[in-house]
């Protein structure tokens, strides 16, 4: 009689004992016919145990983001555009110094869109500097004006600048970068010649295509010519745009392919044909460091410059 008095009261310990380590209702599913299922409710016991202890580090790994979110800020500056409809595509704007390829084809807005960006930050007290290699000073004076954007007026202030060179102008300055790039100068060569006394904030290149064409079966000296152009344009802070002609659905964004690789961002152009009627589009396919849209939206060059229509998305005849 005693050793079964004993017996019972060894179940019964056991029994509080694993209440304390599990639920009730735990212990009251294995409890059949007066009998309990030890194992069944130890590894509940371990079970919950588990579920306890990788709560902790979900909660502790979660306080370890947070912290490090708080200790990361964004201490970059942003830049926008100005155009119409456009920057509503970015989060918070092209990081300040980037280098973006404005790529696209003939008749597609790429300097419009260059030209309206640089008119944008000089109307704000920015410096800028457009490079054109193809169209005269006073014919790209003229198309700005045309769109009511007062360029002689930014000009006369000294806060745009319009420079055309030959691009074969740039081959003289390749023998010496070449020799630069080998460390046979001790000097520095400037890739493009900036106008004396004048630091620009934003340039524009207009266009490396023009650029590559003086290099025709130079493909190695244009590769390494590229290559200190953005270095270049990195030294001196400035944020650049050099524009780039491919084909009107482009799938290739640039000559050799090592621009888009160098570029921070790539805006591109369509323009796309329905029976007699043209269609312009443009996406932001690249945009090193900042958030964006990935969509492919319609666009329009008015008589006041483009305007871009964020929410009118484009997908026909676009692989």
């Amino acid at each position: 009689m005693v050793g079964k008095k004993k017996k019972v009261g060894s179940v019964i310990r056991k029994k509080v004992v694993l209440k304390k380590a599990v639920s009730k209702k735990a212990v009251s599913k294995k409890v059949v016919k007066g009998k309990i299922d030890v194992s069944e409710i130890a590894k509940e016991v371990r079970a919950e145990q588990i579920s306890s202890q990788r709560a902790s580090f979900k909660n502790l790994a979660s306080m370890k983001n947070k912290s490090s979110v708080k200790v990361k800020k964004d201490n970059r500056k942003y830049i926008m555009t100005g155009v119409p409809g456009f920057d509503e595509l970015l989060d918070k704007g092209i990081p300040e110094g980037s280098a973006v390829l404005v790529a696209g084809g003939a008749g597609s807005g790429k300097t419009i869109f260059s030209l309206q960006t640089l008119v944008h930050q000089a109307e704000a007290g920015k410096k800028c500097l457009y490079m054109s290699f193809e169209e005269r000073e006073e014919r790209l004076i003229d198309h700005m004006n045309g769109f009511g954007w007062g360029a002689d007026k930014l000009i006369k202030k000294g806060l745009l600048k319009i420079q055309r060179i030959s691009p074969f102008e740039i081959t003289r300055n390749v023998d010496a970068l070449l020799a630069k790039e080998k460390g046979e100068l001790l000097i520095d060569v400037d890739p493009v010649i900036i106008p004396s006394g004048f630091k620009p904030d934003f340039i524009a290149l207009d266009s490396l295509t023009a650029i590559a064409s003086a290099f025709t079966g130079k493909e190695d000296s244009y590769r390494i010519y590229i290559e200190q152009l953005f270095r270049f344009f990195e030294k001196i802070g400035a944020t650049s745009f050099l524009i780039t002609e491919t084909e009107q659905i482009p799938k290739i964004f640039s000559t050799s392919g090592v621009e888009e690789f160098l570029a921070d961002g790539v805006i591109v152009f369509y323009n796309l044909k329905h029976g007699n009627v043209r269609e312009n589009a443009i996406e932001v396919l690249k945009l090193r460091g900042a958030a964006h849209q990935k969509k492919i939206v319609a666009m329009q060059i008015t008589g006041e410059g483009i305007m871009v229509y964020p929410e009118q998305e484009v997908f026909s005849e676009i692989d």
